[in-house]
């Protein structure tokens, strides 16, 4: 009797879970500074630790991340900032300066390409 019981309010838990599925949300974020496959590993691992983040897909030749997670747990916000605390520029989020420096040469962006120094033109006035 005791096993019909507890397997009938089992069997109800899992119901009243079922029906109480939590709803996600999905959005692609622009990661702009990601550089190498290096820069992907460590965006995803570290949205895959972020609380309520259920996937994270970085695309390095979009320069994209796509990122799945449960509604009432995080959100875009909370995303962007984790992405933007490792290192990287998130959509709107500018990567946080210390972090950034922290990252390895190759996730770095590059430095714009250096221009020449203007010519003197000056025409000497000596007669």
């Amino acid at each position: 009797m005791k096993f019909l019981f507890i397997t009938l309010l089992a069997l109800i838990g899992y119901q009243t879970n079922l029906s109480a599925q939590k709803t996600s949300d999905k959005a692609t974020i622009s990661t702009p500074s990601i550089q190498c496959d290096m820069c992907k590993d460590r965006i995803e691992r570290v949205l895959l630790r972020e609380y309520g983040v259920t996937a994270a897909k970085v695309d390095v030749k979009k320069k994209t991340t796509t990122v799945s997670w449960i509604k009432d747990r995080t959100n875009i916000e909370n995303i962007k900032t984790a992405i933007a605390n490792a290192g990287y520029d998130a959509g709107d989020v500018t990567a946080e300066e210390t972090a950034y420096k922290r990252l390895p040469k190759c996730c770095k962006k590059p430095a714009a390409a250096a221009t020449p120094a203007p010519r003197d033109t000056t025409v000497n006035a000596e007669h």
